[in-house]
């Protein structure tokens, strides 16, 4: 890797970690949620884990305001 590259990496080092873990955050506790329930407004429990996963951010916002069931 260009020495470069790396400093430039390491200068936007502050605002990615806070970013990965909400992210991470996110989607763990999204698939949690999918696995552990079977009702969904729309879709199904594949449907679900391949956008939570795939669309990282987006896909357990979408799951959390449109897909999560009736408890």
């Amino acid at each position: 890797m260009d020495p470069r590259t790396t400093s430039e990496l390491m200068e936007y080092l502050p605002f990615l970690i806070p970013i990965i873990l909400i992210e991470l955050t996110l989607m763990i506790t999204a698939l949690v949620h999918v696995l552990r329930h079977k009702n969904y407004r729309i879709g199904n429990r594949i449907v679900w884990v391949v956008l939570v996963v795939v669309l990282q951010i987006i896909g357990p916002i979408l799951y959390f305001t449109i897909g999560r069931g009736e408890e």
